[in-house]
């Protein structure tokens, strides 16, 4: 099972320094604008994605101040269904990115945010 987790900065060049002095991370500018993905220096398989990002609201008007985390899962529909059958409601629609996968974004029933992703090289908008 893949994991991943986004750091959220304020300040994206200081928080890369932090990381590379302490961990040695290296950042690779990938996707939208002020979002790195993280070389953890792991090739070990089903080691963890990392990225690093400009701190925006993942649910309006609350700050985001953990890691984001973003749970792998087979099927992202019937994980929606899952989350919403538990007790859990869905903060961000499920949504595409082309050729990563498909992710939404809910909140468990202990108000912990987290997303759920379905890895698809393959995925693209559909139309």
């Amino acid at each position: 099972m893949q994991s991943a987790t986004n750091t959220p900065a304020d300040d994206t060049t200081r928080a890369q320094a932090f990381y590379a002095s302490v961990f040695g991370w290296t950042f690779n500018a990938w996707g939208p604008p002020g979002f790195w993905m993280i070389d953890t220096g792991s090739r070990e398989p089903g080691a963890p994605m990392a990225a690093l990002q400009q701190r925006r609201p993942l649910v309006e008007g609350e700050r985001m101040t953990g890691f984001e985390c973003t749970i792998s899962t087979p099927d992202i529909r019937a994980t929606e269904r899952a989350i919403l059958g538990a007790g859990g409601t869905i903060l961000m629609p499920r949504t595409t990115i082309p050729g990563v996968g498909h992710l939404l974004w809910f909140r468990d029933t202990e108000g912990n945010v987290a997303g759920a992703m379905q890895y698809d090289t393959g995925a693209r908008v559909e139309d």
